[in-house]
């Protein structure tokens, strides 16, 4: 019996809190214990059709799967929906593609969302000042926007006091649309919980698409 006022050592990988705890699921393919955030949860629709919960909102049994293309085919591939679900369940051939499409949407409108509250700044003179002040937290470049900008402002976080994150997956009409704005390059979401809420989300679509183009690491 082990002695008053020890207690046996604490795995690391466990949840520190009941409040952790009840924010992490068992991936279905993988059978892994995995935070929430890490992961797409799915319902069956009484038709047996899967369908993507990404606000992890919608009633029924949760069926959860590691948020990139690869688990979620192989989810399809081994009848992982219908096992879990216990009950007949079948997967599009293009549900990863939804998925994929589904993130995008919720990223930009969190973008929309960050803009409208305070949280979201644009242009290259405000967005080098966040940079530099170590306010900024993301730093969102328009796919097509011209190299000669992207160098300089990415020069400037890499300066930054703080580490900051970059992401290039959209292009100017797309982040313009989103936030009601005309000819939108460089963006900063600045740092604080809204910033680390939407972060998760982009960090799913990473498991979908890369998050910066191929092409902008050949850049000097």
């Amino acid at each position: 019996m082990a002695s008053a006022g020890h207690s046996a050592p604490r795995d690391p990988a466990a949840p520190a809190t009941l409040a952790e705890a009840a924010r992490q699921r068992r991936d279905v393919v993988t059978g892994e214990v995995r935070p929430e955030e890490e992961l797409i949860r799915f319902v069956v629709g009484p038709e047996g059709q899967v369908v993507p919960d990404l606000a992890r909102k919608l009633p029924g049994r949760g069926v959860w799967v590691g948020a990139d293309r690869a688990s979620l085919q192989a989810a399809a591939k081994k009848g992982a929906f219908a096992r879990s679900a216990k009950t007949r369940a079948q997967a599009p051939a293009d549900l990863a593609d939804q998925v994929e499409a589904l993130l995008a949407r919720r990223v930009l409108d969190g973008l929309g969302l960050a803009r409208r509250s305070g949280q979201l700044i644009s242009g290259f003179e405000k967005v080098s000042a966040a940079l530099g002040s170590g306010q900024a937290a993301w730093l969102i470049e328009a796919a097509d926007g011209a190299a000669d900008g992207r160098r300089k402002i990415f020069a400037a976080a890499r300066r930054a006091p703080r580490p900051v994150e970059w992401l290039g997956v959209f292009t100017s009409a797309e982040l313009g649309l989103a936030l009601g704005l005309e000819n939108v390059i460089h963006t900063a979401f600045l740092a604080g919980r809204s910033a680390d809420r939407w972060a998760a989300d982009v960090r799913r679509l990473g498991g979908f698409r890369p998050l910066l183009p191929e092409s902008w690491r050949e850049e000097p």
